[in-house]
């Protein structure tokens, strides 16, 4: 598929879908389930069910009667219009209502009696066919078949005039699941945002302890022979390689940038752990930072660990949005 066709598909998918100017388009849960049944005679009906789960990317799986190939096709075409990511599970059956009775196709008995006679005849035998050993015979015996193509065509059409409507109810179930994912996410954004203003209160405490442990250190391993002054540039310098006020910030960038997707709505899954997996890297940095440091620097590590408990949270519920 070529650029321009995949942009197209993008325009149609968003187009599919209903969009709240207030709230920006709906977030997609990729677990939703959704049926329905319909009748084409009064002997003759269908169902048709859609299963999603979560999936890297779209994958359709179809179980389907035998006899309705071109129906899949067409289903693909659809499904692949109107969703994005997913396990999507298509299973349709074909209901009879009425009692099945037993066929037998007549001419091809006629046919096989004929062959019996002509080869007994041939070959100077005597004998009659079995007529038990002939209703065993491919093709022969069968239940009621009549129409059955006509039929099929018919259930393709029903099902394809359904679909529509029945993958809409499938969004809705999606978009509710979503909904809740996406409430749970900005809980936990919330909890993100306080861990990030509480080691902003702490960051100065924590620089000072360790300025003032680096200076120490120099001056013990300098037996005292120092220059002070050099030192005290020397200890600066660590302790400023050693704040994690950038890690703030950044952290605070990714918070207001995965908020910002929230609102947005639409197909932000990848988006999302993309921003979680660097948030994770941040509370990473800030830990090594402050490993080892008394007093301050260990409520930073504790709040370091509360970090990356909501980021694996969070990680683990986005895994699931489109």
């Amino acid at each position: 598929m070529n650029k321009k066709q995949e942009t197209e598909n993008q325009k149609k998918k968003s187009a599919s879908r209903k969009k709240d100017p207030a709230t920006g388009s709906p977030v997609y849960s990729m677990t939703g389930f959704a049926r329905v049944a319909g009748r084409i005679s009064e002997t003759l009906g269908y169902t048709l069910s859609l299963k999603s789960v979560n999936h890297r990317f779209l994958d359709l799986h179809m179980r389907l009667p035998g006899g309705t190939e071109s129906l899949e096709m067409r289903l693909r075409k659809v499904l692949k219009e109107k969703l994005a990511r997913g396990h999507i599970e298509v299973s349709l059956s074909i209901d009879r209502s009425t009692k099945i009775e037993a066929q037998y196709n007549e001419s091809l008995v006629s046919a096989y009696i004929a062959a019996f006679h002509s080869a007994a005849s041939l070959h100077h035998l005597d004998g009659e066919p079995d007529l038990n050993a002939i209703f065993r015979l491919p093709g022969v015996l069968n239940g009621d078949s009549r129409n059955s193509e006509e039929d099929i065509q018919a259930i393709e059409e029903a099902v394809m005039e359904r679909l529509e409507s029945l993958v809409a109810e499938l969004n809705t179930m999606r978009s509710a699941e979503g909904a809740s994912l996406v409430h749970e996410l900005r809980r936990g954004l919330d909890r993100l945002g306080e861990f990030v203003e509480q080691v902003t209160e702490l960051r100065h405490d924590v620089q000072k302890v360790y300025f003032e442990r680096i200076s120490q250190r120099l001056s013990e391993m300098l037996n005292g022979n120092i220059d002070r002054e050099r030192v005290l540039q020397e200890a600066a310098l660590l302790a400023e390689r050693s704040d994690v006020e950038e890690e703030i910030a950044r952290m605070r960038t990714h918070i207001s940038h995965f908020e910002s997707l929230l609102q947005q709505g639409g197909e932000i899954g990848k988006k999302l752990d993309f921003l979680l997996q660097e948030m994770n890297r941040e509370a990473n940095t800030l830990l090594s930072k402050t490993s080892g440091i008394s007093g301050n620097g260990t409520r930073i590590t504790e709040i370091g660990l509360g970090m990356k408990s909501e980021i694996e949270k969070a990680r683990e519920q986005v895994q699931n949005l489109e």
